[in-house]
């Protein structure tokens, strides 16, 4: 495991090379938690190739142990050609959902599937929520740095495609004040599209959104 300190007085963020390694999210000072792995070449050939029209795209509030039969009828409601890799997608998002819940300690989480090919959320800021997990599964990974309030970070990195990242929010308890934030990268103008699954956990979910919507 990979514990790295930005700067001084700054905010942890933990890498590590196994899923365990997220619940390090939990522990004092840690502002993000990061799964460092590696995307077989033949996943990220299918996912990096395919056509923007057909990658999955939804937002949900739904139980986490029922993501893999939702993003499946995501999957063929957007087109998204059945294959070996669009399974292992589909697993994938089931698992990542499985173990921020369990993290969590939630009973429904919202998920988003974005599809991204503007600047969106190109500012850096820190989440009102109380933890958010992201994973870009094609184009350019969330960026993050430190800052004080009201300005960017001096250095900027980058979490690799493939790898969740568990970032802490605002509403987390007992925040520490620490400063660590995060953005979009900015793509809009390079023909870069994006798809990442972005989870966040629902203490009481509103009826209507139960069902996915299509956007």
């Amino acid at each position: 495991m990979n514990i790295m300190k930005d700067v001084a007085a700054a905010p942890l963020v933990v890498t590590s090379t196994a899923p365990r390694g997220l619940s390090d999210i939990h522990s004092a000072g840690c502002a993000a938690s990061i799964w460092s792995r590696e995307p077989s070449p033949e996943f990220q050939t299918w996912i990096e190739r395919l056509d923007p029209e057909k990658l999955p795209r939804a937002r949900v509030i739904l139980r986490p142990e029922t993501v893999r039969e939702a993003v499946t009828q995501i999957c063929e409601q957007c087109g998204t050609p059945r294959c070996a890799e669009r399974t292992q997608l589909i697993d994938d998002t089931a698992a990542l959902a499985m173990i921020y819940a369990d993290l969590m300690e939630t009973s429904f989480v919202r998920m988003r599937l974005d599809v991204v090919e503007t600047n969106a959320c190109r500012k850096f800021h820190i989440d009102s929520v109380t933890a958010r997990l992201i994973c870009t599964y094609r184009g350019t990974g969330t960026q993050y740095g430190v800052a004080a309030i009201g300005t960017e970070p001096t250095t900027v990195k980058t979490v690799p495609a493939g790898c969740p990242v568990i970032l802490r929010g605002t509403a987390w308890p007992n925040p520490t004040g620490t400063r660590l934030v995060h953005r979009s990268p900015p793509i809009e103008g390079t023909g870069e599209t994006r798809l990442l699954l972005v989870l966040d956990a629902v203490t009481e979910p509103e009826e209507q959104t139960k069902q996915a919507t299509l956007h």
